[in-house]
């Protein structure tokens, strides 16, 4: 086992010294991320004369929840892989001796580790200008809160890099992720926490991966009734098919890339 654990740390030492490289640039891209913060103000207005179910400062721990999880959650894999088959530098990754897929995987881990310093600084900053939105969840929120965000990226990333088997039949794989990101704004909580959704809609949601990405982790941390069994069942649900979707396009890709000449 001293083996394996040597070959993921020079794999995340590598990837994170290539992701510290950029930092600056890694900077702007979280505050890219930073639409959340923007929204709150809106939805803590909106709530002061609207009937939702939920107070200003609900509003206000939840979104700088929903930041703070997808700053954890945030995926472009499907880019990544894109780039990668087109250019045709996906070849050298299979002459290697691992899956390419741990490639992505060690750059979205060592990313998160060079993005930390930069959320604490922020989430600080929102503490010190919103005060009474600090509250501290309680053991059971941060346990169950600490297990479901690994398993929402691992969600994600697992749909995004399943979708991005199919760069090896078009150029645009991307695509795909541009359509479903319109699901993700709604159903996963970006815009709008579920509670303030239609039955409906909620409903409809429930059994798709979308909440699960960002809406059930940051509402458990705040403290929303979330039903746990069930959400997690779904996740797993999700991760099981979505892994074998991808595995079977993966062996068909690779007959077509190599069918190609690459």
């Amino acid at each position: 086992m001293k083996w394996l654990w040597k070959r993921i740390a020079t794999l995340l030492s590598v990837h994170y010294a290539h992701m510290v490289e950029y930092r600056a640039e890694l900077f702007f891209w979280m505050l890219s991320g930073s639409f959340p913060i923007i929204l709150m103000g809106v939805w803590m207005e909106a709530s002061r004369s609207g009937q939702f179910g939920l107070s200003a400062i609900d509003f206000a721990r939840y979104f700088i929840a929903v930041f703070i999880v997808r700053q954890f959650t945030i995926v472009w894999v499907i880019w990544d892989f894109e780039k990668e088959v087109v250019q045709g530098t996906l070849s050298l990754r299979l002459l290697q001796p691992i899956d390419p897929v741990w490639h992505h995987i060690a750059r979205h881990v060592s990313e998160r580790l060079a993005r930390l310093p930069f959320v604490l600084v922020l989430v600080g900053l929102f503490f010190l200008l919103y005060p009474q939105a600090f509250v501290l969840p309680d053991l059971r929120q941060i346990v169950l809160g600490t297990i479901a965000m690994p398993i929402a990226v691992s969600l994600r990333f697992l749909l995004q890099y399943t979708s991005a088997m199919l760069a090896f039949w078009t150029e645009r794989a991307s695509a795909i992720e541009q359509f479903l990101f319109l699901f993700y704004l709604f159903f996963a909580g970006y815009i709008a926490p579920l509670d303030v959704f239609p039955t409906w809609a909620i409903a409809i949601a429930r059994w798709t991966p979308f909440p699960y990405f960002l809406y059930f982790p940051a509402a458990i941390f705040v403290g929303f009734p979330v039903e746990l069994g069930f959400g997690f069942a779904v996740m797993f649900g999700w991760g099981i098919i979505l892994l074998i979707i991808n595995r079977w396009l993966w062996r068909k890709g690779l007959k077509q890339y190599s069918g190609m000449g690459a």
